[in-house]
Parts: structure tokens; C-alpha cells; sequence
């Protein structure tokens, strides 16, 4: 899976920003790539109407698709807006099945 942020503005560098430190923090960064973009024909494509966007975008399936827009959420909404695209399951990546070493107890 990719996230694109389209950008034109100082928001969107936030938002960058606040994403990667998300994918770090759940241990999402080696597996997500994080990009930028600027161009025109990329917002066009996608009927981007703001100067920044949260896009997500799955080549095994050819799938491009705004996330948000016009705003930005809090470091828990990325982090739950992650979990549920991912389809998180414990066993993708954690042997303790949700374990107290993972989030605190099941």
C-alpha cells in the first residue's frame, strides 16, 4: 500500500509529517510507502478540490482514492484510519496474538 499526500500548502507538510511519525510508531513504516505530490495531473486524476489531500493507493488492485481532505486529524484518527485499511490482523506481524508486549493486554 501506498499514501500519497498531495500538497501545495504548509498544511500539507504537517500532515506529511504527522503521518510518518504514525506509520513509524506503529511499526508500519518498512511495509507503507510514504510519498508526496505536487503535480497537476495527479489532482486532477483524483478530482483533488484542496490543497492537501490524504491518498491512499493499492497497485495490486489499481486503486486510487482520497482519504481527507481540508483537514487534519489527530495523531489517534491516522492511527486508527491506518489500522482499519491495513486490515490488521495480530498474526501479520505480532507472535504474541495481541499480547500486554504489544498494546497493553488484550
Amino acid at each position: 500500500m501506498k499514501i500519497v499526500i498531495y500538497w501545495e500548502n504548509e498544511n500539507s507538510t504537517k500532515l506529511y509529517d504527522l503521518t510518518q511519525e504514525v506509520l513509524e510508531w506503529i511499526w508500519l513504516n518498512d511495509f507503507v510507502v510514504l510519498e508526496k505530490n505536487v503535480t497537476e495531473e495527479y489532482k486532477n486524476n483524483l478530482s483533488i478540490k484542496s490543497d492537501y489531500a490524504f491518498c491512499i493507493e493499492e497497485e495490486s488492485i489499481d486503486f486510487k482514492d482520497i482519504i481527507f481532505e481540508w483537514q487534519i486529524p489527530s495523531k489517534e484518527e491516522i492511527n486508527s484510519l491506518l489500522i482499519s485499511l491495513i486490515g490488521w490482523e495480530s498474526s501479520w506481524w505480532c507472535p504474541s496474538d495481541w499480547c500486554s508486549s504489544c498494546w497493553g493486554g488484550c
